[in-house]
């Protein structure tokens, strides 16, 4: 089990996805959830460090993309992150866009293999 990928700079690129289709799937999540469900999804492949995940959500925010709701939970306050309408959309036109490069890549990588 890998803590980091090798190529991790081909997941830099593709880490505000990520973060939007975990939400759009589960509604609202912390920073800490998300980088636990990714661990999970990708068996430990893959693992999102608190120094790419805090500036990748705080720039989705900033985009107006993201919701921030605070709520005290056993006397500590936590920070929920959550779809805007806006980030609902462009969250589709993002996930359609991934889905295409990664046709292409594996066209190009593998031409024999038909999708």
């Amino acid at each position: 089990m890998k803590a980091i990928m090798k190529n991790s700079q081909l997941y830099k690129g593709s880490l505000n996805t990520i973060i939007m289709k975990l939400l759009e799937e589960n509604g609202k999540m912390y920073g800490y959830e998300i980088t636990q469900k990714v661990k999970a999804i990708t068996q430990g492949e893959l693992n999102i460090t608190e120094g790419a995940l805090y500036p990748a959500l705080h720039k989705l925010e900033a985009e107006g993309f993201l919701d921030v709701e605070i709520e005290k939970i056993d006397n500590r306050m936590r920070k929920y992150y959550k779809l805007t309408e806006s980030g609902e959309k462009e969250t589709v036109n993002r996930l359609s866009e991934l889905e295409d490069f990664i046709r292409n890549m594996q066209s190009l990588v593998n031409p024999k293999l038909e999708f």
